[in-house]
């Protein structure tokens, strides 16, 4: 099937919407993500022990949670993405290491697989994520003591 000018534009702009998304948390850039989300976004991080909430409940929890992992990387890949005119749907592979300090010293990478299931709108200012959710795929090497950080 043949793509317009427009979808092949309204697919890269996803997709680069969805890389400064990655951008903006590893280097914990918290006011980029207005630039990602409606200010009305709803959120859903439960899935590997986030919290849940708006766009500002969220936006707090990760500058809260975040700085306490000296180091993050947020992998995304195979991006599926559904347009239909000014909303899109996507659904999204992401491989995320984090280092965890641990209790006794020094540090251990954890590994989180999951897929980002968001649904988007066009805006005067470009293409917004207003939902993401979260679908657990696998955990890996994550230290005992380590606890959610949603309360």
């Amino acid at each position: 099937m043949t793509m317009s000018i427009q979808e092949i534009s309204d697919r890269l702009e996803i997709n680069n919407l969805l890389v400064d998304y990655c951008t903006a948390i590893d280097s914990h850039n918290w006011d980029g993500l207005d630039n990602i989300f409606t200010t009305d976004a709803f959120i859903d991080y439960t899935a590997l022990g986030g919290a849940k909430g708006d766009f500002a409940q969220t936006k707090e929890y990760l500058s809260r949670v975040l700085p306490f992992f000296p180091s993050t990387q947020h992998l995304i890949a195979n991006s599926r993405v559904w347009i239909d005119g000014d909303t899109a749907r996507a659904r999204t592979m992401c491989h995320n290491p984090m280092v965890m300090p641990l209790k006794e010293g020094g540090t251990q990478v954890a590994f989180y697989g999951l897929w980002y299931a968001d649904k988007l709108v066009r805006t005067a200012q470009g293409w917004r994520i207003c939902e993401r959710v979260e679908e657990p795929g696998y955990v890996f090497n994550v230290p005992p003591e380590f606890q959610s950080f949603d309360s």
